[in-house]
């Protein structure tokens, strides 16, 4: 009940966070990762860190994506602190004729760091990764962590490393070589220093007349684990038909290139974005004894007939210590063929041991559901979506497992009866508190903002995150005369001059909440942005210091970028109830909206290339 396979999706928030009423009968939190009104909340080398999983033992995971574009000359010597600004990101594509770079590494962060850096997210290699600090190695395996148990078991996903033949193209040849991999995307799970592979079960094309074959790698991903070592994800178990007919073409005489670079080039994503290798993909489980996991795939919720060539998608997102898993599944809605939707559901064993699909019963005027996560009592969260005063929202909803013939409930959020906020829940402890995002103005026409929110099953208390916090946390500083004011972050320009912007922290979601009430997710924080050259390199000035941009009145440009935060109940102090008129800046959307991909399918762009 760990993580949620669309955990990071929310991230996307755009705008300045409104300001919202809440109740505070909720504890007062604390963010606890902040050094000198920064968060350390990526690792080095890195613009972006999402913090995704927690267990009772305040160890957490998560992932940094998107390693800063600097050439050698402006990180010689220490000329630059990175940290101090927005640095350029490195441009990824996809491209069997260049060389494989990755951008995405798993991390984890703990409260009782033995290096008396508490909270400090430090690199964890799978699959023969090394830290995107390191620039004397390339690396070419993106790698994600999703959950992690009370025992300190992590899963997730990775790429297998690249490999490369020679290309014997004779036109419009860029590389000496062709590049591909064995496979997109594999989950895995890691207990100590043992990595654990959770293969998916098809992996391997056969033609119709058997004689020939192609290894595809096929994919899978480890989404979550409870504390019994059982692991919950989903696993390619066939291919589409279309996807039978690019790898038949691959095998065939017209295919002039080597069958793995062919093979590779067809399961990238094409201009539209979509693959044209895709895959059966069903939930799967794989139980983990002694470092070995046996894996089991969970039943779709229909069965297609013999003849249908469409391609089905089911996933396991979360479950609980009782071995009840939830996600979504493809289902023909109350039996009816012409009702294809996909919604919330979960699968539990029945008397015999088998798992056993529950749909989430849906009406009409829903277009599809999912789950996330399940408590120990058996109350699962998820989101629909519908259309509420003319618009297409996202709800978060609440459901009672136990008592399957009532309908789910969907909590008030901040209004008497139910608005047209989007939100959407990410994790429910066994206290029933939630935790997830939900938008925070309600002009229809223009991008909504988003917060983290702390849900009460039991009261129905709802609260934004943000209001709960103390003023500390916020980016606020005591005055001599004892009255709160925003911190000064001061910064010596290329110029000479000392620039100063106004601190801020904004939760804008919550992904994971332990029984502690520890909750861990994602923060804004402002940052400067530097001035770049035409070929996208941080412009120095004369006194060897990085430019910054300005705006009209000489005040550093700023903007937001996602790190991790991690919220603990706090001892003493109260929630602050400062406001003030300041300019935020603006949500810089690249750094936000990075893990977008977490919630479709294909759902990992691991094939990536700098232009």
């Amino acid at each position: 009940m760990k993580l949620q396979l669309d955990k990071a999706l929310s991230l996307v928030a755009l705008g300045v966070l409104g300001v919202l009423n809440s109740a505070h009968a909720a504890p007062v939190y604390e963010i606890v990762n902040i050094d000198s009104y920064d968060l350390l909340g990526t690792l080095e080398g890195t613009r972006s860190g999402y913090a995704l999983g927690v267990n009772a033992n305040d160890e957490l995971v998560g992932i940094s994506k998107g390693k800063k574009k600097l050439s050698s000359s402006d990180v010689e010597g220490g000329v630059i602190d990175v940290a101090d600004g927005i640095a350029p990101e490195e441009s990824i594509t996809y491209s069997i004729d260049k060389a494989i770079i990755a951008n995405n590494f798993a991390f984890v962060a703990k409260e009782n760091d033995e290096t008396s850096n508490p909270w400090l997210p430090t690199f964890d290699s799978i699959n023969g990764t090394t830290p995107p600090s390191d620039t004397a190695v390339i690396n070419s395996v993106d790698t994600f962590y999703y959950g992690i148990n009370d025992a300190g078991i992590k899963v997730g996903s990775m790429t297998a490393p690249e490999k490369k033949t020679e290309n014997t193209a004779t036109t419009d040849v860029t590389d000496d070589y062709w590049y591909y991999r064995d496979y997109e995307f594999r989950g895995v799970a890691k207990s100590g220093d043992i990595e654990i592979p959770l293969p998916p079960p098809y992996t391997q094309f056969v033609n119709a007349d058997k004689t020939k074959t192609a290894e595809l790698g096929g994919w899978s991903a480890a989404t979550a684990i409870n504390n019994n070592n059982l692991v919950a994800g989903y696993a390619s178990t066939a291919i589409s038909k279309y996807g039978g007919d690019r790898v038949n073409y691959c095998l065939g005489t017209d295919n002039t290139m080597p069958l793995d670079v062919c093979v590779q080039r067809e399961q990238y994503p094409n201009s539209t974005g979509t693959r044209n290798i895709q895959y059966q993909t069903r939930g799967y489980v794989w139980q983990i004894d002694n470092d070995v996991a046996t894996g089991t795939e969970l039943p779709l919720g229909l069965t297609p007939a013999t003849d249908n060539t469409l391609t089905f998608t089911a996933q396991a997102l979360g479950l609980n210590d009782n071995g009840i898993v939830v996600g979504r599944s493809h289902v023909y809605r109350n039996g009816n063929s012409k009702a294809l939707a996909q919604d919330a559901a979960y699968w539990a064993k029945d008397t015999e041991g088998n798992y056993q699909y529950h749909w989430v019963p849906m009406g009409d005027s829903i277009s599809s559901s999912i789950a996330y996560d399940i408590n120990n009592s058996g109350i699962l969260v998820g989101s629909y979506r519908s259309y509420i005063q003319g618009y297409l929202r996202d709800k978060f909803f609440v459901f009672d497992t136990n008592t399957p013939d009532v309908a789910y409930v969907t909590p008030n959020d901040f209004g008497s009866t139910t608005t047209d906020l989007s939100s959407k829940p990410k994790d429910i402890n066994n206290k029933g508190q939630v935790v997830g995002y939900i938008e925070t103005t309600y002009d229809k026409e223009k991008p909504r903002p988003k917060a983290g929110f702390l849900y009460d099953n039991s009261t129905g208390e709802f609260n934004n995150l943000n209001k709960l916090l103390t003023c500390e946390s916020k980016g606020y500083e005591k005055t001599s005369d004892g009255s709160w004011a925003r911190h000064q972050v001061k910064l010596l320009d290329g110029s000479g001059k000392t620039l100063q912007y106004n601190a801020d922290i904004i939760v804008v979601e919550g992904t994971s909440i332990n029984e502690d009430g520890t909750i861990v997710g994602t923060a804004f924080i402002r940052k400067p942005s530097y001035q770049f050259d035409k070929d996208g390199n941080i412009v120095i000035g004369e006194n060897g210091e990085a430019l910054f941009e300005l705006n009209g009145n000489g005040d550093p440009v700023t903007a937001y970028i996602p790190r991790m935060v991690v919220l603990k109940p706090a001892s003493s102090g109260e929630a602050c109830t400062v406001e003030d008129n300041t300019d935020t800046g603006n949500f810089e959307r690249s750094g936000a909206a990075t893990l977008a991909w977490l919630f479709a399918l294909p759902l990992l762009w691991f094939r990536r290339r700098i232009r």
